[in-house]
C-alpha cells in the first residue's frame, strides 16, 4: 500500500476482491475540526474505475480509517453519493474523539449504516420457523371455519315507534 502525504493529495489503497487487487483512490478534499461536537469533519471524493462497481460503505470506511490513521470504531461515513455516469464518489465522514461522543451526537441511522450487518444464519434460521407458523395458523383458521358452522342470522324486529300526530287532524 503507497501513501502519498501532502494537503490534497490523493491516497492508493489495494483492495483485494475476487482475488485480484483493485486500487481506491481516495482524495481527502477538506478536513475541519469541530470543537464543539468534538469531531473532525472530512470531506472526500473516491475514484472507484478500477474496481468497476461502487465500494460498500464498510470498505469505505476501513481504508479511510486506515489513511486517516484512526480506529474505524470512531469514524462514520455520513454521506457517500456516485455523481451519475461516473465513476467518482463524492462523501462526508466524521471522526470523534471517543466512542460515547460519536453515540451521543450521531444519528441512529447512521450508526447503523456504519455497523456491520448481523449474521445471515440467524435469519435464515428464524425466516422457516416464522414460515411454519404462519401455515399452522392458517391450518388453525381453516379447521374453527369447519368445526363452527354458520347459525341463520334472524331478523331482529324493532318495535316501531309511535307515528306522531298530525297538526289538524283531531
Amino acid at each position: 500500500m503507497k501513501l502519498y502525504k501532502g494537503k490534497n493529495a490523493s491516497f492508493r489503497a489495494v483492495l483485494l476482491t475476487n482475488g485480484r487487487s483493485v486500487e481506491l483512490k481516495i482524495k481527502i478534499k477538506s478536513e475541519k475540526s469541530n470543537p464543539l461536537l468534538r469531531r473532525k469533519e472530512v470531506d472526500f471524493e473516491l475514484d472507484h474505475s478500477e474496481e468497476g462497481r461502487t465500494s460498500s460503505r464498510l470498505e469505505l470506511k476501513e481504508k479511510l480509517a486506515d489513511r486517516l490513521k484512526v480506529k474505524p470504531d470512531l469514524l462514520f461515513v455520513e454521506k457517500f453519493e456516485t455523481k451519475t455516469g461516473t465513476t467518482l464518489a463524492q462523501g462526508q465522514a466524521n471522526i470523534y474523539e471517543s466512542a460515547e461522543q460519536a453515540k451521543l451526537v450521531e444519528r441512529e441511522h447512521i450508526i447503523a449504516r456504519n455497523s456491520p450487518p448481523a449474521e445471515p444464519e440467524k435469519e435464515k434460521s428464524e425466516e422457516p420457523a416464522k414460515e411454519e407458523q404462519m401455515k399452522e395458523g392458517a391450518n388453525k383458521i381453516d379447521t374453527e371455519k369447519e368445526e363452527k358452522p354458520e347459525a341463520p342470522k334472524e331478523k331482529e324486529e324493532k318495535p316501531e315507534a309511535p307515528k306522531e300526530k298530525e297538526e289538524g287532524t283531531e
